[in-house]
């Protein structure tokens, strides 16, 4: 008897060994996912990027709110800079980060506003981070973890992974498919607001692949959709590789 308890120990020790922790299968999935996203170029050989962005906000009511086009540009090498360029009411709007600095031109007008200029920065952040996944989830500040298989409101299931980046941070959830392991959604569950943006399209032009069409929407806790918050169309994709 003690005999038998004593195997039936020991192989579930090494079944547990054996089964890959939460955070090692989220690492394996995004890396499969990178795999999915890179055509017949690598991530890692992108200098340059520049594309054009359009976007259309809503409110509850389905009403526009606004709209939008900027010409976005990131420099990857050898280090990240950034340049958001669009023209609003015939004045030329450029916001600028050239590596350690933010600036921002409004016509003849330079604005030197901290807190403006601090949100600037946000804004090109989160623009850079929303362009460059699934490459930018495997970076050290990056805690992930893979949640299972989850079933999205109109029944797409996918594999799960949950992206942290540590206390007072907004927490993302990465949707892939499990089959071709594209990034189909991600979830974002910020201060004041939760969202799942949804990708509809995508670019192969440039030997990646990358979004050509999203959309956002607000969610409330359980994940339904309340309404469509944003629309997203990049286009005009010119990418250097080194």
């Amino acid at each position: 008897m003690n005999v038998r308890f004593l195997l039936i120990f020991a192989l579930s020790l090494l079944i547990f060994a054996c089964t890959p922790s939460p955070e090692e299968q989220a690492e394996k999935l995004v890396e499969k996912s990178i795999g999915a996203h890179q055509l017949s170029k690598k991530w890692e050989d992108v200098s340059n990027i520049k594309f054009k962005k359009w976007t259309r906000l809503l409110d509850e009511s389905g009403a526009v709110e606004s709209e939008s086009e900027q010409w976005v540009e990131f420099r990857l090498k050898p280090y990240f800079e950034a340049k958001l360029t669009w023209t609003k009411d015939s004045i030329l709007h450029v916001v600028n980060f050239n590596g350690s600095r933010t600036s921002y031109q409004m016509g003849e007008n330079t604005i030197q506003n901290e807190g403006f200029l601090k949100a600037k920065r946000a804004e090109i952040d989160a623009a850079y981070f929303a362009y460059a996944q699934p490459w930018k989830l495997i970076e050290e500040n990056a805690n992930l973890s893979y949640q299972g298989q989850k079933t999205l409101e109109d029944g797409k299931t996918v594999e799960s992974v949950r992206v942290d980046y540590g206390p007072d941070t907004d927490v993302w959830w990465f949707y892939l498919d499990p089959i071709s392991s594209k990034v189909v959604a991600n979830e974002l569950h910020a201060k004041d607001h939760k969202s799942l943006i949804e990708t509809i399209s995508y670019d192969e032009s440039t030997g990646l692949l990358l979004a050509k069409e999203r959309k956002s929407f607000r969610i409330d806790d359980e994940g339904k959709k309340l309404f469509l918050w944003a629309e997203y169309l990049y286009s005009d994709y010119q990418v250097t590789f080194e």
